[in-house]
């Protein structure tokens, strides 16, 4: 059985679509509206389950976090861009705290910190704090910038190949939970002020 993102690669491809242009976008963007996608479906295709996670490549993984009774939010269903390691954990941008369209707009503008063509499933971002922080055109990234804790990762990371970064941005997976959550909505508007 094809995945979501599977099904709307074939779908993109039997249109002629390109992801990467501002129409094949705002398909992707009205076609994702459409669905109803949740982590399982995701999580069926078991061979881009993954053990550990990589800098600078894109995960899906569960996550419980440390202070969850007291935190206004988080999100329970990241979608992840690791750009720093530390012993207990690392530092990530969770496209989840951005409304899908930045989110795309925000992965265009990192564009040209990836290792090759987005054509390229080896492709990696080559990220790290100091050079979001110096990369003023990706104001996006501002509230996306999140530390996760190995301790509370609940599940293996469904690695996103770089062929398909566009297809799970476009997904409504984000999966909030929090003291002051009470829609989407309004984590996005917050995130807002932030840029």
């Amino acid at each position: 059985m094809a995945t979501i993102i599977e099904q709307l690669q074939t779908q993109l491809s039997q249109k002629g679509i390109n992801p990467h242009t501002r129409i094949g976008q705002a398909w992707l963007l009205q076609k994702a509206k459409t669905l109803n996608p949740t982590p399982s479906s995701l999580f069926a295709d078991r061979t881009a389950l993954r053990a550990r996670s990589m800098t600078g490549r894109m995960y899906f993984f569960f996550y419980s976090a440390k202070m969850q009774d007291t935190l206004p939010y988080w999100d329970r269903f990241p979608l992840v861009i690791p750009i720093e390691r530390y012993p207990d954990g690392f530092l990530g941008l969770n496209l989840h705290y951005i409304p899908a369209k930045d989110r795309l707009v925000l992965l265009r503008k990192l564009g040209q910190h990836a290792s090759g063509s987005l054509s390229d499933e080896r492709t990696r971002f080559r990220l790290t704090y100091p050079i979001l922080k110096a990369t003023h055109s990706a104001y996006e990234a501002t509230p996306c910038i999140k530390r996760y804790l190995f301790p509370h990762i609940k599940s293996r990371f469904l690695e996103i190949p770089a062929t398909e970064w566009h297809l799970a941005a476009a997904l409504p997976m984000q999966r909030f939970r929090g003291i002051q959550y009470t829609n989407d909505q309004e984590v996005w508007e917050e995130s807002k002020e932030n840029y």
